[in-house]
């Protein structure tokens, strides 16, 4: 039998530490979904967890700023998500697709040293490996819009951050 050409770029990313990241905020996302319980805590969980059982994977830095970023800014991400489904709500998506969108979707509004290309192509990638035959190009088409409003709303994340200076006397 002959042997598969091996797709570097793709072994590369399913063994980075950011990919396994993103992988397990997705199931982190799912597994909340799921059991109707706040993601933020399920993590919490999950992180004390590890430290009791060494069986139990510890939760990777990015894992917790993915899920708690995307808890903290749910609404406006799913309300993103949302405005470009096309003849679809989000109930109507597989729980897992909904779970990567919300994390893609966070990154391009908030990560900042995530590229915007980096976030979508992270998204099909798990879409490929997790969902559907149909997902990773819906997906992508979904994201695909809301790359084009990400820089917007960053800027305008930052202006709220941004220090005002003090008022004269």
């Amino acid at each position: 039998m002959a042997e598969q050409p091996v797709d570097k770029k793709s072994a590369y990313k399913k063994l980075g530490a950011r990919h396994k990241a993103r992988r397990r905020a997705v199931d982190l996302l799912f597994e909340a979904e799921a059991r109707d319980v706040d993601a933020a805590d399920l993590l919490d969980e999950r992180a004390e967890l590890a430290t009791r059982d060494q069986s139990v994977a510890p939760v990777h830095p990015y894992t917790r700023t993915l899920v708690g970023g995307v808890a903290d800014d749910l609404d406006r991400v799913d309300g993103t998500i949302e405005s470009y489904l096309q003849d679809w709500t989000l109930a109507r998506l597989p729980a897992v697709d909904r779970a990567i969108l919300r994390i893609a979707v966070w990154e391009l509004f908030h990560a900042s040293d995530v590229p915007p290309v980096v976030a979508v192509d992270e998204a099909v990638e798990l879409a490929k490996e997790l969902s559907t035959d149909d997902s990773p190009s819906f997906l992508n088409g979904v994201l695909g819009q809301v790359v084009l409003v990400a820089p917007q709303v960053r800027a305008a994340a930052a202006a709220t951050r941004a220090p005002r200076p003090e008022p004269e006397p």
